[in-house]
């Protein structure tokens, strides 16, 4: 019988689910899925835990199936078997947190078991039942418990047990003892060598192994005891929390805080505001009165848009930071509670799911997120607002914002650049009808990231130029494609991300743009010419009619014969010999 099999034969109380329900005070013993202590818990991608039979019974979200040859498939016990199978996939969605979460192909058994559970739902069976029978004779009440065995014993079987040869080493623990304590020190027992503790850890399996498995199935593995290997593996899970996922958890709680209170300024500026509408409507006819429903009905429309705005965004937060707090909660669960065997039986699906939110996208800060509180909701009272079955009214609802599909971006600077050289370009923020917002004050983040070389970015300056437009600069150091995302208010205007390429410093000529050396020197033998021209007598450089001559004014730098024109590199001209060099250098 295996490990799970005898927790699920002792550790199950008698209650009816209903029972059950009412008596457990612990929720960490109770699934949220059936209601009741769990049986059998087994630990899904998403660290969300639930009874086996209960994972068995979720509807598959999708399945993909398809037939091919597997390589050799490494078992618990070393030797590779290969056999022909569909490789199906089945994927549900969690009933915690709606992930989708895959099972493995053997089912629920494959799951890593909550070890950490199972020690919940013993204690609160202690707690919660009173008194315990024998799990061996049936009749005395359990006084004392086996570790090893996962049974509950009465005086007289508790002396046998001790007295029998195979059973005289086993750890038997009083009941009493493990009520007042709060949490057992339970070890993990091998489901292959049932009464066997995982004392080691097999490197090339990546699993808690006993010692008969380590002497049997892993022996020509390199096996270590799990002191020794608990300090490197619980540091990744550790340093994952605390030093990626902690702040985040911090920053999402925050912000979750940010967009509630937001909700509740802008229900109250909306009211204020309908106020306002209502106390100027008062004094006119029933022109004015249809003025004020519609300028009512403009209000409502704002309020409604702005709110399922806000709702969007507090979705998303809020689903974020479930998905953060939840794999924060276990791995530090985990890290204190649990011993080296727990913690290393879980070590593989937690570090998946840490690594997979420390590295999403979605890691937002309160500097880049503005909710909108309605602060751009006014009413104006004296602006004319045509005619109402035939009589001039005034009043009407101002609330422009920003829309991010009509911002433009001006300037050549987001198109390319020159490396070394500072590089510009605006960004004018206009409303829904085109126009260009007359104040600033806009949260800008511009970020500037080379498309190939990730760690390569560019620090921009933003300059709010309190007219609707940002004046955006840039100095790249390295050459090739980059990223280029403008955002505002967190959220990316029409285009972005943009591409932009940067070039090679321009090099300007140092020399002169000249027929010949000869005449630009007024005949010094000395001067030189970047071209392959040649004079007699003693002559460095070059002269009209001789050898090597272009035939037309040239750069005496390098040679080029267009005058709007690039240096030539030191490096070209050098790998170039005087016999061998063209006549003509036009770039």
């Amino acid at each position: 019988m295996s490990q799970c099999d005898n927790k699920k034969d002792a550790e199950q109380p008698s209650l009816d689910s209903e029972q059950q329900l009412h008596v457990a005070v612990n929720p960490r013993a109770v699934c949220n899925a059936c209601k009741r202590l769990y049986r059998d818990p087994k630990i899904l991608p998403c660290l969300h835990t639930f009874c086996s039979d209960c994972i068995g019974q979720l509807e598959p979200f999708s399945v993909s199936s398809r037939s091919h040859r597997d390589g050799p498939e490494e078992g618990r016990g070393g030797e590779a078997v290969e056999e022909d199978r569909p490789a199906v996939t089945v994927t549900v969605l969690c009933p915690d947190c709606d992930s989708e979460v895959d099972i493995p192909p053997s089912g629920p058994a494959g799951l890593s078991t909550d070890h950490l559970a199972l020690d919940e739902v013993f204690l609160e069976t202690l707690v919660t039942n009173g008194p315990l029978g024998c799990d061996l004779c049936g009749e005395g009440g359990a006084e004392s418990r086996c570790e090893v065995c996962c049974v509950n014993l009465c005086e007289f079987c508790c002396q046998a047990h001790r007295r029998q040869k195979r059973t005289a080493s086993h750890s038997v623990q009083c009941l009493e003892e493990l009520k007042s304590r709060g949490r057992l020190c339970r070890p993990v027992l091998c489901s292959f060598h049932p009464g066997q503790e995982l004392r080691l850890f097999c490197q090339p399996c990546d699993l808690p192994v006993c010692l008969e498995c380590a002497a049997t199935l892993h022996r020509d593995h390199r096996c270590s005891p799990t002191l020794d290997v608990i300090d490197r593996h619980g540091d990744r899970i550790r340093e994952l929390v605390t030093v990626r996922l902690r702040p985040r958890l911090e920053r999402l709680e925050r912000l979750l805080q940010k967009v509630e209170v937001s909700q509740e300024v802008l229900q109250a500026r909306v009211e204020e505001t309908a106020s306002e509408v209502r106390a100027f409507a008062r004094g006119y006819a029933s022109a004015v009165e249809h003025h004020c429903v519609s300028l009512l009905r403009r209000l409502e429309e704002l309020r409604i848009h702005r709110r399922n705005q806000l709702h969007l965004q507090r979705a998303q937060l809020q689903q974020t930071l479930l998905d953060v707090r939840g794999g924060v909660e276990f791995a530090e669960r985990l890290l204190s509670c649990g011993s080296d065997a727990e913690i290393l039986s879980a070590k593989g699906v937690t570090l998946r799911r840490l690594t997979r939110l420390a590295e999403s996208s979605y890691d937002p800060h309160l500097v880049t997120v503005a909710p909108d509180d309605g602060t751009s909701i006014s009413f104006m009272p004296r602006e004319p607002a045509g005619e109402v079955e035939g009589y001039p009214v005034v009043g009407v609802i101002h609330s422009k914002t920003v829309d991010l599909s009509k911002c433009t971006i001006e300037g050549e600077g987001l198109q390319w650049g020159r490396e070394g050289q500072q590089g510009h370009f605006t960004l004018v923020c206009r409303d829904t009808a085109g126009e260009q917002m007359a104040r600033g004050g806009e949260h800008v983040l511009v970020s500037i990231v080379h498309k190939e070389k990730k760690n390569c970015t560019v620090e921009t300056t933003v300059v709010d130029n309190k007219d609707g437009s940002y004046t955006v600069s840039y100095t790249p150091e390295e050459l090739g494609a980059y990223s280029v995302w403008v955002c505002v208010k967190a959220q990316h205007v029409k285009g972005s991300p943009f591409i932009l390429n940067v070039k090679r410093k321009f090099r300007h000529h140092t020399g002169k743009f000249h027929c010949c050396s000869f005449c630009s020197s007024g005949g010094a033998k000395e001067a030189r010419c970047g071209c392959p021209g040649t004079m007699p007598g003693g002559f460095k450089g070059c002269g009209h009619s001789h050898k090597g001559h272009p035939g037309k004014p040239h750069w005496s730098c390098c040679g080029s014969t267009v005058e709007q024109s690039e240096c030539l590199p030191a490096s070209v001209l050098a790998a170039v010999s005087p016999r061998g060099h063209l006549r003509t250098v036009e770039l």
